[in-house]
């Protein structure tokens, strides 16, 4: 689901209420541009191979796998289960992939293809019920599936607390002396409930 007007708007008014150092950061930042993507599987892909390496590594490498996958790929990045379907380990590497993620990639693919991970009906899971059922596939840990549910179905209240750029965005933004651990993150993070997904968007741009 997209993140509604009428939602960001409510999460903006409870977070500068609650905490004086969000109002600061909504200010210095601007108005929320955080948009929701519709193919599941496709940002899961994304993910993966987005893991562990530069955003403009990341960029060519999902920009040949498209090529790779898809008969006549359109500028945005956009695969399905099927796309994988006769694939090799050795396309996928050579558009980049690393071998590992290019069994991740595939893990993901059987997964969706089985029904061991129904991407159509996620969104009726609660929170932690999502997370649960994406973290079956190799590759994808807490973090990954916590991004999903906050950029795929939308979901207002996920705090990604051992992000490291969220850890980054708090020390600096409350004054602390070393980088907190995701404990502390929570704590701060209560004030921010039930919006924490917004409140994560503004400490990412934050430091931007």
């Amino acid at each position: 689901m997209p993140f509604s007007a009428q939602h960001i708007k409510a999460a903006r008014l409870h977070l500068q209420k609650n905490d004086p150092v969000m109002k600061r950061i909504i200010k210095q930042v601007g108005p929320f541009t955080g948009k929701t993507t519709r193919n599941r599987f496709a940002a899961l892909v994304k993910s993966i191979v987005s893991q562990q390496i530069s955003t403009s590594a990341a960029r060519t490498i999902l920009g040949r796998l498209h090529e790779a996958v898809v008969e006549n790929p359109g500028p945005t990045f956009s695969v399905t289960p099927a796309d994988f379907a006769g694939m090799t380990p050795e396309q996928l590497r050579t558009a980049g992939l690393s071998n590992q993620k290019a069994k991740y990639v595939f893990d993901l693919a059987d997964k969706v293809n089985d029904g061991t991970v129904d991407l159509k009906s996620i969104h009726r899971l609660d929170d932690e019920q999502a997370i649960e059922c994406l973290i079956q596939v190799k590759g994808i840990g807490r973090w990954t599936a916590q991004i999903f549910l906050m950029f795929c179905l939308g979901r207002m209240d996920i705090l990604p607390s051992d992000d490291l750029g969220i850890k980054n965005a708090v020390q600096r933004a409350y004054n602390l002396q070393t980088l907190p651990k995701p404990n502390a993150v929570d704590e701060i993070g209560k004030a921010w409930r039930p919006y924490a997904s917004v409140a994560s968007w503004y400490l990412w741009r934050s430091i931007d």
